[in-house]
């Protein structure tokens, strides 16, 4: 793989940088897998306002991606595993092998789940989680089904897996947060389909968010 160019270099810093301040970014994926740009923020600085943001402006499934060795201290499963129904087959996807999603999950705290704040105290808690596996009890704190999905990234990170999963896990470490962040895909009002790169760069530039691509992740942290 070829050195990663100064353009590269620059966008990955600004992500990593805007990430260990606690604030959001875009990340495209690539277009040979689900070609979908995600917002993308550590779990433990979200707030009410910020589910807010992603229900507006992006619209996607808000999600939690944990690390590998945190979702095993938390013995979360991968949930297609789980289930004992034809419908949990994987061999339908065609953008990867496998789904990474886990158990759904409310904060025990929450009332319905739902709200902006109910969901922002559920994200924040499993991103304090997150940053000390060993001394949290999961069930003690958290109830499945809930509002917030959770995801397990591969083991191997973007060396296995290139999902906004791994992405998400892999700005977290080289920003020195834990290893938690909220991923929720961005959708086009008008056509029903994902928000298109052109636009979510111009939605980036519009909110001052920094864009970067999966490419330029995997080159700079893959």
């Amino acid at each position: 793989m070829s050195p990663p160019s100064k353009a590269t270099t620059g966008a990955v810093d600004a992500a990593v940088e805007a990430f260990a301040a606690g604030e959001p970014v875009l990340v495209h994926d690539f277009t040979d897998r689900e070609g979908e740009v995600d917002m993308v923020y550590p779990a433990r600085s979200v707030e009410p306002a910020d589910v807010a943001t992603m229900r507006n402006d992006a619209g996607g499934l808000v999600c939690v991606a944990l690390g590998s060795d945190v979702a095993d201290a938390f013995e979360l499963p991968f949930l297609a595993d789980e289930l004992d129904h034809p419908a949990a087959e994987s061999d339908h996807l065609g953008y990867d092998e496998r789904s990474s999603f886990s158990l759904s999950v409310n904060h025990r705290e929450t009332y319905t789940g739902i709200t902006d704040t109910d969901r922002a105290l559920t994200i924040t808690r499993l991103g304090e989680a997150a940053s000390s596996p060993a001394t949290t009890d999961f069930s003690a704190s958290f109830r499945a089904p809930g509002h917030v999905h959770v995801l397990r990234a591969a083991r191997d990170g973007l060396a296995e897996r290139r999902g906004h999963t791994e992405m998400g896990i892999a700005l977290a470490t080289a920003a020195d947060r834990e290893p938690a962040a909220v991923v929720c895909e961005m959708l086009d009002d008008e056509s029903g389909e994902a928000l298109s790169r052109a636009d979510a760069r111009a939605y980036a530039d519009r909110h001052d968010v920094p864009f970067v691509d999966g490419q330029d992740l995997l080159a700079a942290l893959g």
